[in-house]
């Protein structure tokens, strides 16, 4: 069977223009499987994990109806909504669309509308008509009740990351915000899971929905070496020092469980003289956006981020995740460690473990049904622990290093006599890793406010892969 391309799907030739611009021909399996369903005007239930590339999936059949629809008039009305959980995944759908509309021969009226900003530019876009809209539920909520939205024309629906929107409380917004528009219009859902709420929702709101479904969330990417550290809660930190060093580690995503957690590593990283940023729900908009791109330009070359932010980061090239605190969630794991091993790399995955956390790492492995090789090279920051091993672990490949004798060790600190609290820095290598042929490099993009934006045929925010997305932030308003 043929390999299907993105011009055998029948896209319209301003929006091949433009993934030909991105260097893509060859669609995702995600994405050949929506789009010709998505093209024949049949609602669509996805089930896909973030970096299958179901942005695109749904916004090339979105910008292949525009460029072949008449003039939307001087009034625009709102023609697609796009609801999003969180503000970073509205901000990178947004981008996709207007990436892959640039060449549209009627310039693409596009806004993003979510809360803790002030809501004047996203009224004002409001009112000056929109092609597409992308917007969080609570946001979009608020300004419907206040009159300054209206959804009456809308003729696709689209819900990405459902289960994240369930998670957050938005599922009633969703129903409200649902309740307002056609009932003959074209709805898309795609989902990472399908809890019981989620196929309740999709049941009410999809008509005889196609269903779609890709990497099932037990699967981790082949690609990925996974590994664990027995660790001592406090030894984490000289850990990931060494390992920063000794990986080396060109571009790190850390993930960790609190934000105060995430904030006060990053202090004894800078310690250390490693340079780091953090990414949670307390920062700022504009902080969040200048740690993502810092990151995207290896400016800065670990990214500490809040479970909030386990879908949010869609950065190519990232070489290590690690699981700085073992996630309680185990589909949480696998999406962390997703965010490396993208578009055909190869890529690493460490997990720290300490005493607390073994009923974690077992529920993790349960899930991804396999065993997570235990490293022990690095006896200085290996648990001391009475704990046994995780049932189900292979002796061979799941071990923890012996207690040495305290004159060895160094006393309770686990260091030797005379040695530095945390390792002597390495010298820092800064050869790239191998870059796939599909791995574009990033180009930062000045960081947007949440206004509509009228794009030109000639203008268009930083490169984006297609589909990629998946933003997750804070809960916004």
């Amino acid at each position: 069977m043929a390999t299907a391309t993105f011009a055998s799907l029948g896209l319209a030739e301003p929006v091949l223009r433009a993934l030909a611009g991105e260097n893509y021909s060859i669609p995702t399996p995600i994405q050949a499987q929506a789009i010709p369903h998505v093209l024949a005007g049949k609602d669509v239930l996805g089930c896909a994990q973030t970096g299958t590339g179901k942005t695109a999936a749904f916004a090339l059949p979105v910008l292949h109806r525009l460029a072949n629809a008449p003039a939307n008039g001087p009034k625009r009305t709102i023609n697609t909504l796009v609801l999003a959980p969180t503000r970073e995944l509205v901000h990178q759908i947004a981008e996709s669309f207007a990436v892959y509309g640039k060449h549209l021969e009627q310039d693409l009226h596009l806004a993003t509308v979510y809360g803790g900003v002030g809501q004047g530019p996203q009224v004002r876009a409001l009112r000056a008509g929109l092609d597409v809209l992308v917007a969080t539920p609570g946001r979009l909520e608020d300004l419907m009740e206040q009159g300054f939205v209206d959804l009456r024309s809308v003729k696709t629906l689209i819900l990405d990351e459902a289960d994240r929107m369930l998670d957050m409380g938005f599922i009633h917004a969703i129903r409200r915000v649902v309740a307002k528009m056609p009932k003959d219009r074209q709805t898309l859902l795609f989902s990472a899971t399908m809890p019981d709420e989620i196929r309740r929702l999709s049941s009410s709101i999809l008509r005889n929905p196609v269903g779609v479904q890709v990497a099932p969330v037990a699967a981790t990417a082949d690609k990925i070496d996974q590994s664990v550290y027995m660790v001592e809660k406090r030894n984490k930190p000289a850990l990931l020092a060494h390992l920063f060093h000794s990986a080396p580690i060109s571009r790190g995503l850390v993930f960790v469980r609190t934000k105060h957690g995430a904030d006060r590593l990053v202090r004894h990283l800078h310690a250390v003289g490693i340079r780091a940023e953090a990414i949670h729900g307390n920062k700022s908009q504009n902080a969040r956006q200048r740690a993502l791109e810092n990151f995207r330009s290896a400016k800065t070359p670990l990214l500490v981020a809040s479970d909030v932010a386990s879908r949010g980061i869609d950065v190519d090239g990232i070489s290590h995740v690690i699981n700085f605190d073992l996630t309680h969630e185990p589909e949480t794991y696998v999406h962390r460690i997703g965010r490396t091993a993208r578009a055909g790399a190869s890529g690493v995955a460490i997990s720290f473990c300490d005493g607390e956390e073994r009923s974690n790492l077992r529920a993790i492995e349960k899930l991804i049904r396999k065993a997570i090789p235990v490293k022990a090279d690095h006896p200085n920051y290996s648990a001391i622990a009475s704990a046994p091993a995780p049932s189900g672990h292979n002796p061979q490949s799941h071990h923890r290093a012996s207690p040495e004798p305290e004159a060895r060790r160094g006393g309770p600190s686990g260091r030797a006599p005379g040695a530095a609290r945390h390792p002597a820095p390495a010298p820092r290598h800064a050869a790239a890793r191998p870059v796939h042929p599909q791995q574009k490099a990033a180009h930062p993009a000045a960081a947007r406010q949440s206004v509509g934006y009228p794009l030109s045929r000639h203008s268009g925010p930083a490169h984006s892969k297609p589909g990629s997305g998946a933003g997750r932030g804070r809960r916004s308003r």
